[in-house]
């Protein structure tokens, strides 16, 4: 089919989407792509399609823009139980899987990451309550994320037309929906309050993070997303959602998305003629650091975390040039912490249960009792992540970071009131914590108190306004305080 753009603007405009947005349309999708940038031009206020393709390749790229560029390159269209085999899996194999080892603490998480229009959240929310018994003492999270707050906040109406039902069951319409005065189909009170959506951008934002609650998870769905990115980003965003997962978990993609290359690091399973993959307990191969000889502790290793997390074939290097840089050839008797450099590595590579293994000791120090406790955080261990915590702060009661790490943590296991008390002990050690009055404000909008998670947010826009944008936010994982307040803006 012969374009309507000639093939070298077509050229330029996929090489600078794959470096500016690691969106990849090879030529073979050109004309898919020629389509989406036209539908971009009008919402731009573009007639001439050519001379916008001009502008946005001229001009300073700003996340806004090329967030709403995102949205219109990548598809939205989708339905409700899509897949039905898969949900079918879900019901039948997984979910009652999980239900069982769940039994005592009646937890469960899940993420849909790029859940467009809320279609698939919802469908794994009506899931969960057709299979568990008794799910009102269950405390469930269902996290829906996107990279458009414009799609956002079309998911959190509920709404529909007969168009999102076109190949689901038809009790599904029937039992969970129902016809409002807008003549559309709005999903029931019970089931929407189930699911959480917020903003996250895979390609740029942190995760697995207390920050955006996406550590720990039993079912991670990542469905037509990845067939999107260049082959260096699928590769770190499968990085992230790997660490994301509880080990045990699994993780949804569509059937068109099946790859050894791109998942190897998981165990792909046949559930019933599909394949799903699978976080399994397999060992992870890791080099056996050389003790290196240095002044003082590694200071450049303590903050590794506050990093975003690369790629793994990127790590060795990374520490290598560590112990490089900061081995000064001296006779002192000091050694870096090679237990800590261990576990940092394991926790890096998304093994939890072997930093806990390498960490669980007396003779702790700060850093390693932190990663600790974001190692039985990213597993799902919050009671004994709570207990560790409340032991560090035991011996450090005025480091504000320890009590916001505490607040992350209960909050995720649902007690609020506490982690309300944690985070204001925070704010009253620093009153320029910008993270604790966001969480804080996150937990007052949960409980409708409208009034007070304003001003908690006000609060966050004043501090942020006051930084520079590529500042890093402490305890934030390496989230800048521009990135943030993109965050801020996209969510309130």
């Amino acid at each position: 089919m012969k374009h309507t753009i000639p093939d070298n603007i077509l050229l330029q405009l996929s090489e600078y989407i794959a470096s500016n947005l690691a969106l990849h349309y090879p030529k073979e999708r050109w004309n898919d792509l020629e389509l989406k940038i036209a539908s971009a031009a009008e919402e731009f206020g573009y007639k001439d399609v050519e001379i916008f393709i001009k502008h946005i390749m001229s001009s300073p790229v700003t996340h806004e823009h090329a967030e709403i560029l995102a949205t219109h390159l990548t598809i939205n269209e989708t339905y409700f139980w899509r897949e039905r085999q898969t949900f079918e899996i879900l019901e039948q194999e997984i979910l009652p899987v999980l239900i069982s080892l769940r039994q005592k603490e009646k937890r469960m998480r899940i993420w849909s990451a790029g859940c467009s229009t809320g279609e698939e959240p919802y469908s794994i929310a009506i899931a969960l309550n057709r299979i568990i018994p008794n799910i009102i003492d269950w405390n469930i999270t269902i996290l829906a994320t996107d990279i458009s707050p414009r799609i956002i906040r079309k998911a959190k109406t509920g709404e529909y037309t007969n168009w999102s039902f076109r190949n689901a069951p038809q009790w599904l319409k029937e039992k969970y929906f129902i016809l409002n005065e807008n003549n559309k189909f709005e999903i029931i009170p019970e089931i929407r309050s189930m699911v959480k959506f917020e903003y996250l951008n895979l390609a740029e934002d942190v995760f697995p993070s207390p920050l955006n609650n996406t550590n720990a998870m039993d079912i991670i769905f990542c469905r037509n997303v990845l067939m999107y990115f260049t082959q260096n980003r699928v590769k770190q965003v499968v990085r992230g959602l790997f660490n994301s997962l509880m080990q045990g978990g699994y993780f949804v993609v569509s059937a068109s998305e099946l790859s050894l290359q791109n998942f190897s690091e998981f165990t792909a399973i046949n559930l019933t003629g599909m394949v799903i993959y699978q976080k399994t307990y397999k060992k992870q191969k890791i080099q056996q650091p050389t003790p290196v000889i240095i002044d003082e502790p590694n200071p450049i290793l303590c903050q590794l975390l506050l990093k975003p997390a690369k790629p793994i074939e990127e790590t060795e290097p990374i520490i290598r040039k560590m112990e490089n840089d900061i081995l000064p050839g001296t006779n002192n008797p000091a050694h870096v912490n090679s237990i800590y450099e261990e576990a940092l590595k394991s926790y890096l590579l998304g093994n939890y249960a072997d930093v806990m293994d390498k960490l669980n000791k007396d003779d702790q120090t700060v850093e390693e009792q932190i990663l600790l406790i974001r190692a039985y955080a990213n597993q799902g261990k919050l009671a004994e992540a709570i207990k560790s915590c409340e032991k560090s702060i035991s011996t450090n009661k005025l480091d504000p970071g320890l009590y916001y790490l505490l607040a992350t943590i209960l909050q995720e296991n649902n007690q609020l009131d506490e982690a309300v008390a944690s985070l204001k002990r925070a704010i009253y050690l620093n009153s320029n914590f910008v993270l604790s009055y966001y969480s804080l404000g996150n937990i007052y909008k949960r409980l409708g108190n409208v009034n007070s998670a304003k001003k908690c947010y006000e609060n966050v826009l004043t501090i942020l306004n006051k930084c520079s944008q590529e500042e890093i936010l402490p305890e934030s994982e390496g989230l800048t305080a521009g990135r943030f307040k993109e965050i801020v803006n996209a969510s309130i």
